[in-house]
């Protein structure tokens, strides 16, 4: 099975972005000195043509589609480096980091928050090269893949040539790649029973700002030996070093599959069900709440909550975590239409009406959160009530997507209609009035999706007075500021840009 990377979107009625009109990248330099594009191009290809930089300045960031709208991008690389080996990723990246020049590491760019927009210009690292898996262990249940390999690609040879799954089915499948999986600290729509990518993570090959290439993990399922180094990678979005291999945990492919569904009076109701459910220990891996304007669309009446269940694995562990299922949520809400579980796996993946939607004018987009079961509900509330309050708002609704026995993901999903002239505006103050709500009430700033550009002035808040460690963990790996500048907002010596922008 080949990868298969399908382009990115632009909306109805959108010119082709054009190099010339970066919309955030200002007086950026739009070259790099002709010895160091000598030296790279004696690494590995280098692309300068404008529709290579067009497609490296931009991901699926809903706001970048707007700007689309008028032909433009986020910003723009100077040059496209597409290496195929680790080797080569570190030979790029030492003259790079020699020359003061920086590096945006990237592969199927499908993340939503910026983060693979190469925000100091410099050269975008297309990682997409280095595919392919390298190892796989039945008897230990691990499987070494590296980190440009499309998703669904390694999936599909996972289970074709060693009768094995990871369980990782992000909504972005198709696109993203296993690096941009461990970069932002990716959780799949079975989380519950797999856990998210952090969980995953046994191992790392990670090539560091000065060309240094490093292993973490790998060794044994558990260690005592210090700090868990692969935990410095996972998430950090390329700031810290460019994951180039990754090994992961990988399961036998499950014999059985059971599935229910449930509605409830209240989203409250429902959280609580869910709740129970975790801390009996049930883990169900697909365990997904929607209130009910969601909820109407998989079996639903548009007024009650929906809570779609699909467990698989083992026969008497799949059984034994459904009873628990209809236990909880019997006592607190009524069975309701198991083939909405049917239309969900039909429907999971599908984003087209996303462009279409902003071609049409309106400003859409999803955020996702996580907090503590004790503080769900009051952040659901809130975060409704805040958006609604905005001008040009016109709906917001809620599921529940990932749990855990202390907590769990509240993805929120919102559309509104300012005037043409406010669509940004409007969007800023829309992603202030979730976060806001969510960070009062001590939840996380993101779950799975990551930080970007969209994320990055929260940062500080969101991580308090631990913001300082991870300031010195990129002096001390990147002291010159050459990975990603302006990723998760820390601070550096390029000129980068920022949003919301001025």
């Amino acid at each position: 099975m080949a990868d298969v990377w399908p382009p990115l979107p632009v909306p109805v009625a959108a010119e082709a972005p054009t190099a010339g009109r970066a919309h955030l990248a200002g007086g950026l330099p739009p070259r790099l000195r002709a010895d160091v594009l000598e030296r790279l191009a004696a690494i590995c290809p280098v692309d300068q043509a404008e529709p290579a930089r067009v497609e490296a300045g931009r991901d699926w960031w809903p706001l970048a589609l707007h700007w689309a709208l008028q032909g433009q991008v986020p910003a723009l690389p100077a040059a496209v480096a597409r290496p195929t080996t680790t080797a080569q990723v570190a030979g790029v990246v030492r003259i790079c980091d020699e020359a003061g020049v920086p590096v945006t590491p990237a592969a199927g760019r499908s993340g939503v928050c910026g983060g693979s927009v190469p925000k100091a210009g410099g050269v975008a690292l297309d990682l997409r090269g280095l595919t392919g898996i390298t190892w796989a262990s039945a008897e230990d249940g691990l499987v070494g893949v590296r980190a440009g390999t499309n998703g669904l690609a390694f999936e599909g040879r996972l289970r074709a040539e060693h009768a094995m799954t990871v369980g990782h089915w992000p909504q972005s499948m198709a696109l993203a790649s296993v690096g941009g999986w461990v970069a932002c600290r990716g959780a799949g729509q079975y989380s519950t029973r797999y856990g998210k990518v952090e969980d995953m993570v046994n191992g790392l090959e990670v090539v560091l700002a000065d060309g240094t290439v490093v292993t973490t993990g790998g060794r044994a399922p558990r260690s005592a030996v210090g700090p868990d180094l692969n935990q410095v990678f996972v998430g950090s979005e390329g700031t810290l070093g460019v994951v180039t291999e990754v090994t992961l945990r990988a399961w036998p492919l499950p014999p059985q599959e059971g599935r229910s569904a449930w509605s409830f009076a209240t989203f409250g109701d429902g959280l609580e069900a869910c709740r129970r459910v975790l801390r009996r220990g049930a883990t169900p891996a697909v365990l997904r709440l929607y209130d009910g304007r969601e909820g109407a669309r998989f079996g639903g009446d548009g007024e009650r909550s929906v809570l779609l269940v699909l467990d698989e694995g083992d026969g008497a562990q799949v059984q034994a975590s459904l009873a628990v299922v209809a236990e909880e949520a019997g006592a607190l809400g009524s069975a309701g239409d198991v083939e909405g579980v049917a239309r969900w796996l039909e429907h999971r993946n599908d984003v087209a009406a996303l462009g279409e939607a902003v071609g049409a004018g309106v400003v859409v987009d999803t955020c996702e959160i996580a907090a503590r079961w004790s503080a769900l509900p009051a952040i659901h509330a809130a975060a409704v009530d805040r958006f609604l309050a905005l001008p040009g708002a016109a709906v917001i609704s809620c599921h529940q997507s990932h749990a855990y026995p202390d907590g769990a993901c509240l993805y929120f999903t919102f559309a509104g209609f300012p005037p043409p002239d406010a669509a940004e505006s409007f969007y800023a103050a829309a992603w202030g009035a979730i976060e806001g709500a969510t960070l009062e009430a001590g939840g996380a700033l993101s779950h799975h999706h990551g930080v970007g550009l969209l994320r990055s002035s929260f940062v500080p808040r969101a991580l308090g007075s631990g913001h300082a460690v991870l300031v010195a963990l990129k002096a001390a790996l990147d002291p010159r500021g050459t990975l990603n500048p302006g990723g998760l907002g820390l601070p550096g010596p390029h000129q980068v840009v920022a949003w919301p922008a001025g």
